[in-house]
């Protein structure tokens, strides 16, 4: 019996718990209210999203802990998903308030010069581009995975994410003046990439 109870415990060790969650959620606050920002493209809606991941991580079903980081990413894209509904067929558009509110710190502070034309640009994005991009390009999800996720046809996602790059090439290509497409994506890429797990810069 006590051979069994160590076990028990030793397994309970290998999973996650709520605490651990919410630690998970503290250290990586900003890390993870820009990846709430970066898909919904609203401030007041990034943080509903961190709140409903961190939630949904505390309450939800055993996970590694290993796994735990990656996990509470998963859980903000699937609660962004639910509050946005990125639908491929829908063309509506981001209104210059969303885009000007959302450039915005999860502390109110508006973000870094560099990172703030990046975000900008994202947020000029339909919304299932959006999504689309975030998901497969800065997150570096599968193609399969994005789909199963979005509720979408391999075909939609593809070309969903063709049109953001082009977009996002186009913007980077505008700022840098003389820097050629690839050039200009890579450096988009790059600063989102960072900026998605690190603290937001602020202005000196």
């Amino acid at each position: 019996m006590i051979e069994v109870t160590s076990i028990s415990k030793g397994q309970a060790n290998l999973y996650a718990t709520a605490s651990d969650f919410c630690r998970i959620f503290k250290e990586d606050m900003q890390n993870l209210y820009l990846l709430s920002l970066l898909l919904t493209a609203d401030s007041e809606k990034a943080e509903q999203c961190f709140v409903s991941g961190l939630e949904d991580c505390a309450n939800g079903n055993q996970v590694f802990r290993e796994w735990a980081r990656s996990w509470a990413r998963r859980a903000i894209i699937k609660n962004a998903i639910r509050l946005i509904a990125p639908d491929p067929a829908n063309a509506d558009g981001i209104s210059n308030a969303a885009v000007s509110a959302a450039t915005k710190d999860s502390s109110g502070n508006p973000a870094g010069p560099e990172l703030r034309a990046e975000l900008t640009a994202v947020f000029g994005l339909q919304p299932f581009e959006r999504f689309a991009f975030v998901m497969s390009v800065l997150e570096g999800y599968s193609d399969r995975d994005c789909a199963l996720l979005l509720g979408c046809g391999r075909e939609s996602l593809i070309a969903a994410r063709t049109r953001a790059l082009q977009q996002m090439g186009r913007v980077g290509k505008a700022q840098s003046g003389q820097q050629s497409d690839a050039k200009s994506k890579e450096k988009s890429f790059s600063l989102l990439k960072l900026g998605a797990r690190t603290p937001l810069a602020t202005p000196a």
